[in-house]
């Protein structure tokens, strides 16, 4: 008789999970494949969205145009979940996540009508797979020009990001580039904690910053994003390319600077000097 109900209770859960389940429903392109639920119109805008971000993305980054770069079989895939909760329990994302790149299995994730995606999300998850399909993961490829470089994409960033650098180094709240590179922020969990940091004075002396868990964050991802600015915009994309080839290939950070900009930066210590001064004279 329990075994009767159990048998009974299991066929009326499986029948109402196939009737409630979302039907996923997929769009073909040529470097991706868009799976969505509901509206087939915003989707194609995605997907479209996806393959014009892509062409920027890999010309900057300088990727390897060969044929098989994404297509076929080895197409990304993206997944658009009808709401937020179930995107949420999905992914396991934090409360504040709207989307999310899987490297492994190169999967993008989002859900539908979340706030940035197509400008914002899209591009960023996009540019931390392709520059990770450049770089790869044995070099000593440094977790800010990862996010840099992500951060980057977003284009409709930019202008806000070079005023409220130029802000943080007026008032002497930058992080060193020692302590950029120690640092592993993902780590950072609470928002409300104080951090003790490193600064770098504009004498060459080294100061003490004090930072919540939410201000040490967002100073560093602004550094990040600020010091791919600075190395593409001020020595073009090429240059930026040869460099994270040279991470690639395993020098370190150090002799990838001087393999690249020999007559400019030399270490992290140079680096840091140009890119502060770059700051202080741009025009934003």
């Amino acid at each position: 008789m329990i075994r009767r109900i159990l048998w009974v209770l299991v066929f009326i859960f499986s029948f109402l999970t196939l009737i409630f389940a979302e039907e996923w429903k997929a769009l073909n392109g040529e470097h991706f494949i868009l799976y969505y639920t509901q509206d087939e119109i915003s989707s194609k805008e995605i997907l479209d969205k996806a393959e014009i971000y892509y062409q920027r993305i890999a010309s900057d980054l300088g990727y390897p145009r060969y044929s098989e770069f994404w297509t076929w079989d080895k197409r990304v895939k993206i997944y658009i979940y009808p709401d937020r909760e179930s995107f949420l329990k999905a992914t396991g994302q934090p409360g504040w996540s709207i989307g999310m790149a899987d490297y492994s299995r190169k999967h993008i994730v989002s859900y539908a009508g979340s706030q940035g995606f197509l400008d914002s999300v899209l591009p960023h998850e996009m540019a931390h797979l392709i520059f990770r399909d450049f770089v790869g993961f044995k070099g000593e490829v440094p977790l800010w020009l990862d996010e840099g470089v992500a951060q980057w994409n977003e284009e409709a960033k930019r202008k806000e990001m070079r005023s409220k650098i130029k802000e943080c180094l007026s008032k002497n709240m930058l992080l060193s580039l020692e302590d950029m590179m120690r640092l592993n922020i993902r780590n950072i969990k609470d928002k409300d904690a104080v951090y003790v940091r490193s600064t770098k004075m504009d004498d060459g002396s080294y100061g003490i910053l004090f930072l919540s868990g939410e201000n040490l964050v967002n100073t560093y991802y602004l550094q990040s994003v600020s010091l791919v600015d600075f190395l593409i915009t001020r020595f073009g994309s090429d240059n930026f390319t040869h460099f994270c080839r040279q991470l690639r290939d395993g020098k370190s950070l150090d002799e990838a600077l001087r393999f690249t900009y020999p007559t400019y930066m030399q270490s992290l210590e140079q680096l840091e000097k140009e890119w502060r001064a770059y700051i202080a004279y741009s025009q934003n």
